[in-house]
């Protein structure tokens, strides 16, 4: 809120509320008109009005006046109450008296009752008026500003503010001053001077705002703003923005630092305000060896690298560079600050393989993920390799992991009789650009594996014995081969069975089939002996295959049928070659050949060699017979056989329906009664039956028409309007009832015929015009229109009046009967007539006629005719110059004798001063003023208007006459500015003549005459009746210089009007002040580094009041001398004479100086001027040499290790100094000399840096201090790595596979930098387990034989400075699990996701199986070896893992039962783990053939002779086949045996009774299972897997 204007308006309302009226006069008293007289009335308070004196005793008819008496303004207070011939009189106020006014007179009233007689005698009177305090101060400026140096001394006056009260006496315009916000370092005098309390500091504060209060003894105020702005002054070192900061470049790379923080090198001067610029240098670089790898811009202090650093190199990535920041001015005013630089690695080393070639060594056919061998990848970058690793090319069926593993990837491609070997490449590509790449070749040899089956070349052979036969002849032979090597594709024939009258035999060797002995043969029989021979390769797990020999021996032949009656059906139509049927017959085609025939209707018909009877043309049924006897015959050239073929044609539907006529046109009345019909279309069809019945129906129409589905009468559905629709296309579809149906369509139109059924319809239900009154006979005035949407007559429209209103003979108005056009019949007269109505009608010319009727107004319109008429011809206006803008002056009076008389005028004339509205209404324009001075009169001719369009017009004139009015203020000729007159001593006897005014007035007669006088009355200056100004008082150019006079000039119009105007008048100087300095005394002080000649010490300042040359100085030394200053007479500039370089300690200069000005006679004065030289420091106080300092030391150093000396000066000899550490006082201690020693040995690990503030403190009393900035750097020393004080222990199962991780050791390295660049081994190298070098991972390589026991492992971390510490796992090998106890499940993810989230994946199956779960092995789909190569399409991850409840080990059995029956339960637990996207199954693996060959062995010479009891009762079936069988088909006959393995099955398949078994039970069943696997032939075992992968998907969870 302002308040201080609110306080301001407050007291313009102040005077107003201590106003006194008063019902009495102050005094009273009798007229003296003899003698006259001079009395006093009284005193009142400021601010009355009312009645002042009464007066009496004055003699009838005679006449008093009130004039004025010594000061003539006094009466702008009074007036005089008197009427001539009254005896009384009474002088009353004319506005409240006002003491501050009346000031001049001693706030005294001069007034004077005159007896206007012969001689006109005075009553004088004077009256005493009371100050009140009704004025607030006043500021001569509302703002006030100044700038000020931080140095100027205590107690300078910096500032001076001025306010005058209005008021007239001591008590109430006396002043104090103050300033808020209050301050320490400013005072306000009651003089308005602000002086300075304590020294300004520019970094602190640079502007002071006040406002200054100047209030009265009253209270009442006026305020002020100050502004003081503070200049900076060269006194303080610059300083950096941080302690330290920090950098980070890339190796071997040179150019300006990308980063640093916390944010870019900046140093900049204490003195803000001065801000010197700064130049930056490096003092120092730790180690000192890369001193010449930075460099630093010197003005910008960008630090760039010259020479790039090699990171592997280094012992430590970080370098200490310390920076420098000194001023341009002055090089010993200085800061500093320390860079800490990490090197970052950069990729510049290509990884690095620990062979460039690998040879292995395989097993063909090697299981998916089985591990082929282990490459080591390294790199000397930070943090070792890291990438990936690949293979190429990728069709290589191997994997690599991301340690380097070499696996299995495609178990069928390795296949040594395919490929014997394999080459690939294997690249390191790191993830980091440059993305450096290594390669190593990588040979892999596959030996050889009996996994091939003899092959025979044929999947069926065939001999045959002819009636010939000898024994020992040759009838076949077979062949099988076997792509393995050695003994594994060596082949051995025999025959399996089939054998079983002896009649054949097999050389083992070379597959050759003879005849053994004779075979009795059986006419018109063809003897099929089906022969099994087995190949068997010579492997130690020999492999086998069979195949079939059919041995054929045929009888005598004698060829016949086997029916003499055949039957067949066939359709008509059907092309030549169809099938009717086969017939069949005996015979022994394969050895003698047979001929059949057509012996009866052979043109139709027509039989192949194998019994087939087809047709040899199409057959029509509808055409043609329906039924055929066809004879056929069988002869082998010696003997023959005939049958008869009862042939039977059968009808199809081959004809469409046939329409009379496709297209049909009829008409039907839109009248037409719904139901009715309209026409018949109807159509016929060839065919007979079902084939020929017809059902018809419509398409289109819109549901207006019907059909009759059995007679094709098409009849109305819905009622017709031909005006909405005139005619129909429909389409009649005529469909059989044939299978499939056939149809055919024919086109129907129908037109619809009118009837009169729609009235006209006019197109407006009431029709409107004007019509002129002055139209003529004749005139169309519209057309009205009716439309009728029937046709012909119905349709055609006529027009007549049927109803005129008002009526009238004749009528008025003719319609056309045709056209509708309505005209003018009679002369219309609007003052008759002013609206018709009439009432039209249409009717059509339909049988009957209809009609429809609407209406037609006519408005009538009036002309004008009749002229506008005016009041007057000429009107006379006088009016006076101050009319007021807008104000009227004159309302004109118009007539029309039309309808509407002068309603719709206007009025137009052309005038910029004056205006007028559509009411006649003339007025001066309201943006417009008259002045009779510049135009007295006006004359305007106003034209009138009676309508806006083609109006008739009248005029008339205007005169008007501009009266004068008192408006015009007095004028002032041109006013030198300033007015001059010498300062000097002047009265009212002895006054001096200023300038003499010349004012002027436009206006006539007594407006025009002028008087002057000033505003009020002054003491010093008055007004001759000539208009000349004189000085009539002592007047001091010093004390002013220069008058600011209100001059008042008065004309004596009525009103009167003034014209004030401000006038200067300049006191011209005379030499009588002496010069005065600007301060008591003059103080500087320099350091002895800063002196050099010509350096300015100091300015004195001298002034002088005096003007011209009266004012100017010249400045001297008047006492005391030195030949180190030098004082410039004309600017008062002290300066060095020399460098000072004899001056070897603090001294202090006095001398007296004087300043003498150039009047007549010359007046001077004098001041003391100090200065001090100072050797160390301008502060007298203890300083530090340098504000920082930076020291470095090892770590680990004892106690009392120095670590540098700071250095501080008292300033003076006299006084010493003492050395403080203010922080880090645990850590570091400082002698009296400086040097700062340890007080506990540091750790670099701990900390590197520390900030040490150390006080200097002197023995002044009070005692000065300085603090400066010490940074220490502790420097790293390679230091052992260091292990957990525990020993580990983890415990294992000896069935965990390799790799499986135990535990993970880690140690730490105190050295910085280098923790993750440790190196782990085993103290001993152990079969059984080993560590990761990078991670500390111990893990499993073959646990197997330390089932039971507990092993202690010694694991040894090394830096890269080969320093190393060790650490004890005491490893548990359980041994209680077998494999026998593992439980396989699979998961529809990549092994990886699922080995991230082992410990959660372990948890969800504990929680739903309630036992502890230990994961032993995760690991890619690797179940197919050699009993299964199918490539796997899907991803699967094998989860293998034990359960142990309280009492121990859960068995296999019975965590797969648990799972099968909380299957569900399962899955939610794991999607919670792994998401909805989540699959698994529960894997039962057979028992491993690996796992005890003896038992195989065993279990197959049980089956080998299970098999061979089988083989025999095969034989017995088959012979028993072959001869129910050999009359129909013997042919086809083969031989087939079941050998699918029963065993390898899901829990899934089980009966759920069977998951109930004991477990001996369910034992023996995996016996009876594994036995049953393990003698399948590879094509078996590739039918189990397919019917595995079957029983898959019925056990899916």
């Amino acid at each position: 809120m302002d308040t201080y204007g609110f306080f301001r308006s407050g007291l313009l309302v102040f005077p107003l509320c201590v106003c006194v009226i008063t019902g009495s006069s102050i005094g009273t008293s009798v007229i003296n008109c003899e003698h006259g007289s001079n009395e006093m009335v009284g005193e009142v308070s400021e601010g009355y009005g009312g009645d002042v004196e009464v007066f009496s005793g004055i003699t009838e008819g005679s006449n008093v006046k009130l004039v004025p008496y010594i000061f003539p303004t006094h009466l702008e207070f009074l007036e005089l109450d008197f009427t001539l011939g009254a005896t009384s009189a009474i002088v009353r106020t004319k506005k409240l008296l006002d003491a501050d006014v009346l000031a001049a007179s001693d706030r005294t009233l001069y007034y004077s009752v005159m007896c206007d007689g012969v001689i006109k005698y005075n009553n004088t009177r004077t009256l005493k008026i009371i100050d009140l305090n009704d004025n607030s101060p006043v500021f001569t400026e509302h703002h006030y500003s100044t700038d000020v140096s931080e140095a100027v001394p205590v107690d300078s006056e910096v500032l001076r503010v001025s306010a005058v009260d209005a008021d007239s006496s001591p008590a109430n315009n006396r002043l104090t001053y103050s300033i808020a916000p209050a301050s320490d370092d400013f005072m306000v005098t009651n003089s308005g001077s602000f002086v300075l309390q304590r020294r300004l500091n520019y970094n602190l504060v640079q502007k002071y705002n006040f406002i200054v209060t100047a209030q009265d003894l009253g209270g009442l105020n006026d305020r002020a703003t100050v502004l003081i702005n503070v200049k900076d002054f060269d006194n303080i070192n610059p300083y950096f923005s941080h302690n330290m900061y920090q950098a980070f470049i890339p190796e071997e790379q040179a150019g300006p630092f990308r980063t640093i923080g916390p944010e870019a090198i900046k140093a900049q001067d204490g003195d803000t305000g001065i801000n010197m610029t700064l130049s930056y240098t490096i003092s120092a670089v730790t180690p000192e060896k890369y001193e010449g790898n930075f460099g630093i811009d010197s003005s910008s202090g960008v630090m760039s690298v010259l020479i790039g650093i090699d990171r592997e190199e280094m012992s430590s990535s970080v370098i200490s560079v310390s920076i420098k920041a000194a001023q341009t001015d002055d090089s010993l005013k200085t800061a500093d600050t320390v860079v800490t630089v990490t090197v970052e690695d950069v990729n510049d080393n290509a990884p690095e393989f620990d062979q460039p070639n690998y040879s292995e060594t395989l097993l063909e056919n090697s299981p998916d993920g089985a591990v082929v061998f282990k490459a080591m990848v390294d790199d000397p970058d930070q943090g070792g390799f890291v990438g990936t690793l690949r293979l190429i090319p990728e069709s290589a069926p191997f994997s690599i992991d991301s340690d380097g593993m070499v696996r299995v990837k495609n178990s069928s491609a390795l296949d040594r009789e395919t490929t014997e070997s394999i080459t690939f490449q294997i690249e390191a590509k790191e993830s980091e650009t440059p993305n450096n790449v290594a390669v190593a070749q990588v040979h892999v040899t596959l030996s050889d594996e009996n996994d091939n089956s003899p092959t025979f070349t044929s999947s069926k052979y065939e001999g045959k014995v002819f009636a010939n036969q000898t024994e020992g002849m040759l009838l076949v032979q077979v062949k099988a081969e076997d792509p393995d090597a050695g003994p594994n594709g060596r082949v051995k024939y025999s025959i399996e069975f089939g054998n079983n009258n002896g009649y054949f035999s097999i050389e083992e060797n070379t597959g050759e089939i003879m005849l053994a002995k004779t075979i009795p043969l059986v006419q018109n029989i063809i003897m099929e002996f089906p022969l099994y021979i087995t190949a068997r390769d010579e492997g130690i797990i020999s492999r086998s295959a069979s195949a079939q020999v059919n041995i054929l021996a045929p009888g005598d032949s004698k060829p016949q049928f086997l029916q003499k009656v055949y039957s067949g059906t066939i359709e008509e139509n059907q092309d030549p070659g169809v099938l009717i049927v086969k017939v069949n017959f005996l015979s022994i085609s394969h050895e003698i050949p047979v001929t059949l025939q057509v012996d009866t209707e052979a043109d139709k018909f027509d039989i192949s060699s194998s019994g087939e009877l087809t047709t040899k043309v199409k057959l029509d049924y509808d055409d043609a017979s329906h039924n055929y006897s066809v004879g056929i015959s069988i002869s082998d050239g010696f003997s023959r056989d005939s049958a008869v073929v009862e042939v039977q044609v059968t009808d199809v539907n081959d004809n469409s329906p046939v329409f009379t006529s496709n297209s049909v046109t009829s008409s039907v009345p839109e009248d037409t009664e719904v139901g009715h019909n309209v026409t018949v279309v109807s159509a016929t069809d060839k065919d007979s039956g079902f084939n020929k019945e017809i059902r018809y129906s419509l398409k289109g129409g819109e549901g207006r028409f019907s059909v009759d589905p059995l007679s094709g009468m098409v009849s109305v559905a819905a009622e017709l309007d031909r005006e909405t629709k005139a005619e129909y296309n429909l389409l009649v579809v005529a469909e059989d009832q044939g299978r499939p149906t056939r149809s055919a369509t024919a086109s129907l139109l129908l037109r619809v015929s009118d009837i009169n059924d729609n009235a006209p319809l006019f197109s407006s239900v009431e029709y409107q015009v004007e019509v002129l009154e002055t139209e003529s006979v004749g005139t169309s005035l519209l057309t009205v229109t009716a439309e009728d949407p029937d046709e012909g007559a119905n349709g055609r429209v006529s027009y007549n009046i049927f109803l005129q209103s008002p009526p009238s003979d004749p009528e008025v108005f003719e319609l056309d009967s045709s056209s509708g056009t309505l005209r003018l019949a009679q002369p219309l007269n609007y003052s008759q007539v002013k609206v018709y109505s009439l009432i039209v009608q249409a009717l059509d010319a339909g049988s009957p006629s209809l009609t429809v009727n609407s209406s037609v107004v006519v408005k009538v319109k009036d002309v004008n005719n009749n002229p506008p008429e005016f009041s007057k011809e000429s009107y006379d206006i006088a009016v006076f110059e101050n009319l007021a803008s807008g104000a009227s002056i004159l309302t004109l009076e118009v007539t029309d004798r039309d309808q509407d008389g002068f309603s719709n005028g206007y009025f137009m004339f052309t005038s910029d001063t004056f205006d007028i509205n559509t009411q006649g209404v003339v007025s001066l324009r309201r943006d417009v003023s008259l002045d009779r001075e510049t135009k007295d009169s006006y004359i305007i001719e106003v034209r009138a208007v009676d309508q806006p369009s083609s109006g008739l017009t009248s005029t008339a004139q205007l005169n008007i006459t501009i009266l004068d009015y008192n408006d015009n203020t007095p004028q002032y000729p041109t006013i030198p500015n300033p007015l001059q007159i010498p300062e000097g001593d002047y009265s009212e006897e002895t006054p001096g003549e200023v300038f003499t005014f010349l004012p002027t007035d436009a206006d006539l007669g007594p407006a025009g005459e002028v008087t002057l006088s000033l505003s009020s009355p002054h003491p010093l200056f008055r007004f001759r009746e000539d208009g000349t100004l004189l000085a009539v008082g002592r007047l001091d150019r010093e004390s002013r210089e220069t008058y600011e006079l209100v001059v008042k000039a008065s004309d004596k119009g009525i009103p009167q009007r003034e014209n004030v105007t401000t006038i200067r008048v300049s006191l011209m100087d005379v030499n009588d002040n002496r010069p005065e300095f600007s301060s008591s005394s003059y103080v500087s002080s320099i350091l002895l580094k800063d002196a050099e000649e010509g350096k300015l010490l100091l300015t004195l300042s001298a002034t002088d009041r005096d003007a011209g040359n009266n004012s100017l100085i010249t400045y001297s030394f008047s006492a005391g001398s030195s030949p180190y200053l030098a004082l410039n007479s004309d600017t008062g500039a002290v300066t060095l004479t020399s460098d000072l370089a004899d001056v070897t300690e603090d001294t202090s200069l006095v001398l007296t100086s004087m300043a003498e000005d150039h009047g007549q006679p010359p007046l001077n004065s004098t001041v003391l001027v100090v200065v001090n030289l100072r050797v160390v420091s301008l502060v007298e106080g203890v300083a530090f040499r340098s504000s920082s300092y930076n020291f470095s030391l090892h770590e680990n150093q004892p106690v009392g290790s120095a670590v540098g000396i700071v250095w501080a000066s008292s300033g003076n000899d006299l006084y010493t100094v003492s050395y403080t550490v203010k922080t880090h006082t645990d850590l570091f201690s400082i002698n009296a000399s400086g040097a700062i020693v340890t007080k506990t040995p540091l750790d670099r690990e701990k900390q590197e840096w520390y900030i040490l503030d150390v006080e200097a403190v002197d023995t002044r009393t009070p005692p000065t201090s300085a603090i400066a900035l010490v940074r220490v750097q502790v420097e790293d020393v390679n230091e052992s790595p260091e292990f957990p004080s525990e020993d580990y222990k983890a415990s294992v199962f000896s069935i965990a596979p390799y790799k499986t991780p135990v535990i993970t050791v880690k140690a730490s390295d105190p050295d910085v930098g280098e923790t993750g660049r440790l190196h782990y081994s085993l103290s001993a190298n152990s079969p059984y387990f080993d560590v990761d070098p990078s991670s500390g991972v111990v893990f499993v390589v073959s646990a197997v034989a330390l089932a039971g026991q507990t092993v202690e492992l010694q694991v040894k971390a090394t830096d890269p400075r080969e320093l190393h510490a060790t650490t004890k796992v005491e490893v548990e090998v359980q041994g209680s699990a077998t494999s026998n106890d593992l439980v396989i499940i699979s998961l529809n993810l990549p092994a990886n996701t699922v080995e991230k989230k082992i410990p959660e994946l372990e948890k969800s199956l504990g929680a739903v199986l309630g036992w502890t779960v230990n994961i032993i092995e995760v690991s890619s789909d690797n179940r197919g070896s050699s009993e299964s190569r199918a490539v796997r399409v899907e991803i699967k991850t094998l989860v293998s893992f034990i359960s142990v409840d309280e009492e121990g080990l859960v068995s296999s059995e019975k965590v797969t039962e648990k799972l099968k029956k909380q299957s569900a339960a399962v899955r939610a637990e794991l999607v919670k783990v792994f998401g909805e996207e989540l699959h698994f199954d529960v894997e039962v693996t057979p028992l491993s053939p690996a796992s005890d060959q003896a038992a195989v062995i065993s279990l197959g010479v049980l089956l080998a002779l299970s098999m061979l009891g089988l083989i025999i009762a095969v034989v017995f079936i088959v012979r028993f086949k072959m001869t129910h069988n050999h009359e129909n088909d013997s042919d086809k006959e083969s031989f087939e045996i079941d050998r699918h393995g029963e065993g390898y099955k899901y829990w899934s398949q089980m009966n759920p009774d069977e998951s109930e078994q004991g477990e001996d039970e369910q034992t023996a069943e995996r016996d009876r299972q594994t036995v049953s696997f393990s003698v399948n032939t590879k094509q078996d075992r590739l039918t189990d897997n397919k019917d595995s992968g079957n029983n898959d998907q019925g056990s899916s969870l």
